[in-house]
């Protein structure tokens, strides 16, 4: 049995809704389409279709199988493509992640340019700042920001952010400037809830790393309600250079601890692992590598 063959033909009669609707657009005889059908089926050990009278339904495995089936013939079309330097148009879905103020400041621009480049390609991109599962969830590809990527995962490095510890000269001028990290103790804190090291803030130093547990005045769990308290004169925050880069320039905030570095973060794109990684998530992922190529806030 051809198995390719046999995908085809299954993938066809679901989407015809018949046997004989699936004809016409595989250029198969009813009897051949009937074959290929039985003989799948024979070889997964499952019925993948019932069969009444009226019409055809997919078993729950029929539907499981149905959905692979097109992922391996678009797969299978695109390799095609490739190799044959066809001008096959990259197609389909892609489903991103991203963080929120990220997403909104640095991603929300692209996503017009990458569509506008494959018009065949519809994106569905949402944004949240929690961890997603990429493969439970039904992520082609996720944007993540950390010290190091999910294993388990096959990751791209886009860039890569400093956290910076800052604050309003009003503030400054107000509580004065700490010395020392031991010295965050006494100031207001405005905390991010999502931040892994939670309230024990590091940073390196010259004579190694330094720890302190900080006590939050203002926690939450967005980057922008960080940076708005911060300009609004209410403390001391650790924030990414992505996010506060303009304030910086600017004056509104002023960067501390001249002598001390705060951590480093990786941007990364990450996808499941796949032996045959699609081209549409290939081609996104290119086009993100070259758009950070030379960040704004680096």
């Amino acid at each position: 049995m051809d198995v390719l063959q046999a995908m085809k033909t299954f993938t066809a009669v679901v989407e015809a809704g018949s046997f004989v609707g699936a004809m016409s657009a595989i250029g198969l005889s009813k009897p051949a389409v009937s074959r290929h059908i039985a003989e799948l089926e024979q070889h997964l050990g499952s019925r993948l279709i019932q069969r009444t009278t009226r019409r055809l339904s997919l078993t729950r495995e029929g539907l499981s199988y149905y959905q692979r089936c097109k992922e391996i013939l678009l797969a299978v079309r695109e390799a095609e493509a490739e190799v044959g330097a066809s001008t096959v148009e990259v197609q389909g879905e892609l489903r991103i992640g991203a963080p929120q103020t990220f997403g909104l400041l640095h991603l929300a621009a692209l996503w017009g340019r990458f569509a506008a480049l494959y018009p065949q390609v519809s994106l569905d991109v949402e944004l949240s700042d929690r961890i997603v599962d990429v493969v439970e969830e039904g992520y082609d590809l996720v944007v993540r920001i950390a010290r190091l990527p999910d294993s388990s995962l096959i990751s791209r490095p886009l860039a890569y952010t400093n956290m910076v510890l800052c604050s309003s000269p009003q503030y400054l001028s107000k509580r004065g400037y700490p010395q020392r990290p031991e010295d965050l103790v006494k100031h207001d804190i405005i905390s991010y809830s999502y931040w892994s090291a939670g309230n024990a803030w590091s940073f390196h130093g010259p004579r190694g790393e330094v720890t302190v547990n900080v006590h939050s005045r203002i926690k939450t769990n967005s980057g922008d309600t960080c940076r708005a308290a911060a300009l609004a004169h209410q403390g001391i925050v650790l924030l990414p250079d992505f996010l506060i880069y303009q304030d910086l320039r600017s004056g509104r905030l002023e960067a501390l601890l001249p002598g001390y570095r705060a951590t480093t973060l990786g941007i990364f794109a990450l996808y499941p692992t796949r032996k045959q990684l699609p081209l549409k998530v290939r081609k996104l992922v290119d086009f993100l590598v070259e758009e950070f190529r030379i960040p704004p806030w680096q």
